[in-house]
Protein backbone atom coordinates (compact mmCIF):
# COMPACT_ATOMS: atom_id res chain seq x y z
CA UNK A 1 0.00 0.00 0.00
CA UNK A 2 2.58 2.62 0.87
CA UNK A 3 4.40 2.12 -2.22
CA UNK A 4 1.23 4.01 -4.02
CA UNK A 5 1.64 6.75 -1.89
CA UNK A 6 4.92 8.04 -1.60
CA UNK A 7 5.83 8.64 -5.23
CA UNK A 8 8.93 9.99 -4.75
CA UNK A 9 11.59 11.62 -2.30
CA UNK A 10 12.14 15.27 -3.15
CA UNK A 11 16.37 16.14 -3.27
CA UNK A 12 16.60 19.97 -3.10
CA UNK A 13 18.02 22.47 -0.84
CA UNK A 14 15.57 23.03 0.71
CA UNK A 15 14.72 19.32 1.37
CA UNK A 16 18.12 18.81 2.72
CA UNK A 17 17.99 21.86 4.90
CA UNK A 18 14.88 20.55 6.67
CA UNK A 19 16.39 17.07 7.21
CA UNK A 20 19.19 18.15 9.10
CA UNK A 21 17.38 21.36 11.02
CA UNK A 22 14.11 19.71 11.25
CA UNK A 23 14.26 16.29 11.56
CA UNK A 24 11.48 16.00 8.55
CA UNK A 25 11.38 14.46 5.10
CA UNK A 26 10.09 15.59 1.94
CA UNK A 27 8.42 13.24 -0.97
CA UNK A 28 5.51 13.91 -4.08
CA UNK A 29 2.98 11.90 -2.51
CA UNK A 30 -0.40 10.91 -4.43
CA UNK A 31 -2.63 13.63 -5.01
CA UNK A 32 -5.41 11.48 -3.66
CA UNK A 33 -4.06 10.71 -0.81
CA UNK A 34 -4.43 12.29 3.12
CA UNK A 35 -2.58 13.17 5.93
CA UNK A 36 -3.03 10.23 7.75
CA UNK A 37 -2.44 7.91 4.51
CA UNK A 38 1.03 9.73 4.17
CA UNK A 39 1.99 8.84 8.02
CA UNK A 40 0.82 5.26 7.91
CA UNK A 41 2.93 4.60 4.34
CA UNK A 42 6.03 6.05 5.73
CA UNK A 43 6.20 4.73 9.19
CA UNK A 44 5.15 1.58 7.39
CA UNK A 45 7.73 1.76 4.96
CA UNK A 46 10.84 3.26 6.60
CA UNK A 47 9.90 1.90 10.57
CA UNK A 48 9.87 4.96 11.69
CA UNK A 49 7.40 7.30 13.88
CA UNK A 50 5.26 10.50 12.36
CA UNK A 51 4.61 13.40 14.52
CA UNK A 52 3.23 15.47 11.77
CA UNK A 53 2.40 15.58 7.95
CA UNK A 54 2.10 19.10 6.43
CA UNK A 55 0.82 18.72 2.92
CA UNK A 56 0.27 21.37 -0.63
CA UNK A 57 0.11 21.49 -4.20
CA UNK A 58 3.33 22.39 -6.31
CA UNK A 59 2.62 24.92 -9.06
CA UNK A 60 3.19 22.01 -11.25
CA UNK A 61 0.06 20.02 -9.76
CA UNK A 62 2.21 17.43 -7.58
CA UNK A 63 1.42 16.91 -3.98
CA UNK A 64 4.18 17.46 -1.69
CA UNK A 65 4.70 16.20 1.60
CA UNK A 66 6.84 17.64 4.54
CA UNK A 67 6.62 14.66 7.24
CA UNK A 68 8.20 15.53 10.63
CA UNK A 69 9.83 12.63 12.34
CA UNK A 70 9.84 12.06 15.99
CA UNK A 71 13.01 12.69 17.82
CA UNK A 72 13.93 9.40 18.69
CA UNK A 73 14.51 8.85 14.53
CA UNK A 74 17.03 10.31 12.37
CA UNK A 75 15.54 12.17 8.98
CA UNK A 76 18.93 11.49 7.79
CA UNK A 77 19.05 7.69 8.44
CA UNK A 78 16.24 7.66 6.28
CA UNK A 79 17.53 9.63 3.64
CA UNK A 80 21.12 8.13 3.63
CA UNK A 81 18.43 4.49 3.29
CA UNK A 82 17.08 6.45 0.41
CA UNK A 83 20.22 7.80 -1.10
CA UNK A 84 19.62 11.11 -0.72
CA UNK A 85 22.47 11.95 1.37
Amino acid sequence: MGLEIIIRPVQSEKALRLIEQNNTLTFIVDRKATKHDIKRAVEEAFGVKVVKVNTLITPRGEKKAYVKLSPEYSAADVAARLGLL
